[in-house]
């Protein structure tokens, strides 16, 4: 496999410069990038699975994993597919940088928010 960050159906998510124009909405995504690991392609593949707007990139040392609207990280259902304990530590040790706004809602929850207002009850 080349270089070229590409998701599971061989899209490349990323644009050259020339390619990118620039405007004044908002997105709503968010996103993870993850150390490429057993955990995160677990928790990667677990997610493709179970949500049809996410998109997987596999780059040669990372994981992203992009969303729309928010993602939400069940530990325990994680753990279930993993077949062993995932943690919201070892996701957070796993997770090299994040867009959106991450919220720990309990020790089996984390969820990454694109809309900065869904967050709110959070905060």
């Amino acid at each position: 496999m080349s270089s070229t960050a590409r998701n599971a159906s061989n899209q490349n998510i990323f644009k050259s410069m020339k390619d990118i124009t620039f405007d004044q909405t908002v997105s709503h995504q968010c996103g993870v990038t993850m150390n490429d690991s057993v955990e995160a392609r677990a928790i990667a593949e677990f997610m493709e699975e179970n949500d049809p707007k996410v998109t997987i990139t596999h780059n040669p040392a990372t994981i992203r994993i992009d969303g729309e609207g928010k993602l939400i990280f069940k530990m325990s259902e994680i753990t279930e597919y993993l077949g062993r304990e995932m943690t919201a530590e070892t996701f957070e040790v796993n997770t090299s940088t994040h867009y959106g706004r991450m919220v720990r809602v309990d020790d089996d929850t984390v969820i990454l928010f694109g809309d900065m207002n869904e967050v709110m009850e959070f905060i």
